[in-house]
């Protein structure tokens, strides 16, 4: 059994007051947990990394209750994405052992979330910054809600590990008006509308 030993946490708040234009009656929340582990499959090649995914389930679920009280509770949590970048002994497709622990964690937590976690991978070094893509969490189609955050760790991830992120919003861009489906038009059945 694989070993995701944890080194570190840290999350990050980002309250938006306005972005050049007028204050939004309350500030948009966007908030980021990331997760600094052990990468058990740095330095060789393994034709199973899929079974790992399931001893990465604690971690997802962890990363998405701090990271919902970060964001001052689930009320209002209307997006979500994840991140996974490898360290240089690692490979690209280890990040993908993320996608079901991150992904199905926050779906979990936040009840009747449909619509896909928007996802990013990457390889880089200690201080390698990567953007975390946000989408609405019942329907893939809410243009207002299409955004990203930037996430880094100065001292990671190191050769051998593997950084693992987790993001949430509450409610769309500040000064949104490029149209496309609105919120109060959702109907939540498949994931995309």
């Amino acid at each position: 059994m694989p070993e995701f030993t944890l080194r570190k946490t840290a999350i990050f708040i980002e309250d938006i007051h306005h972005d050049g234009g007028p204050a939004p009656a309350k500030p948009r929340r966007r908030a980021a947990i990331a997760a600094l582990v052990k990468n058990p499959f740095a330095g060789g090649y393994s034709d199973d990394l899929q079974s790992a995914m399931d001893d990465l389930n604690p971690l997802g679920l962890m990363m998405t209750d701090r990271l919902i009280e970060a964001m001052g509770g689930i009320d209002g949590i209307d997006g979500y994405g994840k991140a996974a970048m490898a360290g240089e002994a690692g490979e690209l497709e280890h990040t993908a052992l993320w996608h079901v622990p991150g992904g199905y964690a926050m779906r979990a937590r936040l009840g009747e979330a449909k619509a896909i976690v928007p996802s990013s991978m990457k390889q880089g070094g200690p201080g390698t910054r990567i953007d975390v893509p946000l989408g609405h969490i019942n329907a893939a189609y809410v243009r207002s809600h299409f955004d990203g955050m930037e996430v880094g760790l100065p001292d990671g991830p190191r050769a051998d590990e593997l950084l693992f992120v987790l993001a949430m919003s509450r409610g769309g861009r500040v000064h949104d008006r490029m149209g496309g489906l609105a919120v109060s038009e959702v109907k939540g059945e498949d994931g995309l509308r």
